[in-house]
């Protein structure tokens, strides 16, 4: 599934779509398509930034680290949501437990996406405390793992990805930089293949209240 099938099925049923969906899925739609264009340029930070705008675009909201908490029940409701309305559960949960097992189980290990190992660094944690933290969210990853928990894995998963975009969307990392292609990679190809899900879903699920749409268009 990519911009085209999405784009050609969102044109011929945006008519009976409510203004916040039209305008949450024509934006994430938009910046799905451009982060195609960047994969097959070979350009993989290109790729992963415009697919988190996608994915932000549907999501509409920006996980602020001083609200962290409300956020992210905010956030794993909104997964919550999707994965209730994947109807026979074949997608998202296709997803976590067929198609991206191991690199969801090698990002959860990765501790250069793990926000409280750059705070380490920053000074802000003690050497014991971070590392304290890594093992108790491996654990609790692990056990959703275990129960094939898809919200919680997918929550954990994307907490990570998010600390990969604040890195480059920061400034905190070097245009295709040699230090950090491992996580860029993992974390690439697990929103390339979210993106267009969640999409999906939202397009097959129009009557379901979304929400506001952030930025709306003012004529």
């Amino acid at each position: 599934m990519n911009h085209d099938h999405l784009k050609t099925r969102q044109r011929a049923e945006r008519h009976a779509h409510p203004p916040n969906l039209a305008l949450r899925v024509h934006r994430a739609i938009s910046w799905l398509h451009r982060a195609e264009l960047q994969a097959g340029q070979g350009d993989r930070d290109g790729e992963f930034i415009f697919l988190w705008i996608a994915f932000n675009a549907a999501y509409a909201t920006v996980i602020d680290e001083r609200y962290r908490l409300d956020e992210q029940r905010t956030f794993r409701a909104f997964l919550q949501k999707l994965v209730d309305l994947d109807g026979d559960r074949t997608r998202l949960d296709g997803l976590v437990w067929e198609a991206f097992p191991g690199n969801i189980r090698v990002l959860l290990d990765n501790p250069y996406v793990f926000q409280d190992f750059w705070n380490f660094h920053n000074g802000a944690l003690p050497e014991d405390e971070w590392k304290r933290r890594f093992d108790e969210a491996k654990r609790v990853a692990k056990g959703a793992l275990a129960a094939r928990d898809t919200v919680t894995v997918l929550g954990v998963a994307l907490s990570r990805i998010y600390t990969l975009r604040n890195q480059l969307m920061h400034g905190g990392a070097t245009w295709n930089s040699s230090v950090n292609r491992d996580q860029i990679r993992d974390c690439t190809a697990l929103m390339g293949r979210l993106v267009p899900v969640v999409i999906e879903i939202m397009l097959d699920h129009p009557e379901t209240l979304w929400g506001d749409a952030c930025y709306p268009v003012v004529e």
